[in-house]
């Protein structure tokens, strides 16, 4: 098989990258560790199989031995240090409320959301990207959007921001 056929999954893996880390150089990494793998496990694939789904299990798969090999790192609570932030200016500041909802999301609850609303993959397609049952899927998918409501809604208020509406 040919790996250019990898080359039109690039933006998905990167869109996706980028929102599970929530840093575009870290993203940019998971990206090139994914491809990478991808090619060095090209035989791994089997023709006729969802090329897409088979690079989002390698994807996630990489960023969970990340996370699981990286050392503690000292983060900073956004919350805390809001009154020495810059306000942005509005759907830029309600980007920045969902970027750091979402990733105060459990792992587990954002990768299922991100494959659902962002990826637009079907329960079973992120099922078989994650490794888990169907019913995992819709039950974590749920839980994710109700918690995420729930972030948006303590966020500070920003003028002309609106409501998060259900994609599914």
């Amino acid at each position: 098989m040919d790996p250019r056929a990898l080359v039109p999954h690039i933006p998905s893996l990167r869109r996706y990258a980028r929102a599970l880390t929530g840093d575009a150089w870290a993203a940019d990494d998971l990206v090139q560790d994914t491809l990478e793998r991808a090619c060095r496990k090209w035989r791994l694939w089997s023709l006729g199989t969802d090329l897409r789904a088979w690079l989002f299990t390698i994807m996630h798969n990489q960023f969970a031995s990340q996370m699981r090999r990286a050392p503690p790192r000292a983060m900073v609570d956004i919350d805390e240090a809001a009154h020495e932030l810059r306000a942005a200016d509005g759907q830029r500041d309600q980007a920045i409320d969902l970027q750091r909802c979402l990733l105060l999301l459990p792992e587990d609850q954002r990768a299922v959301l991100l494959l659902v609303a962002l990826e637009d993959l079907s329960y079973a397609q992120v099922a078989k990207v994650l490794g888990i049952p169907a019913g995992t899927v819709m039950s974590r998918l749920s839980r994710a959007r109700t918690r995420l409501q729930a972030l948006m809604d303590e966020a500070p208020p920003v003028a002309g921001r609106t409501a998060l509406r259900r994609l599914k």
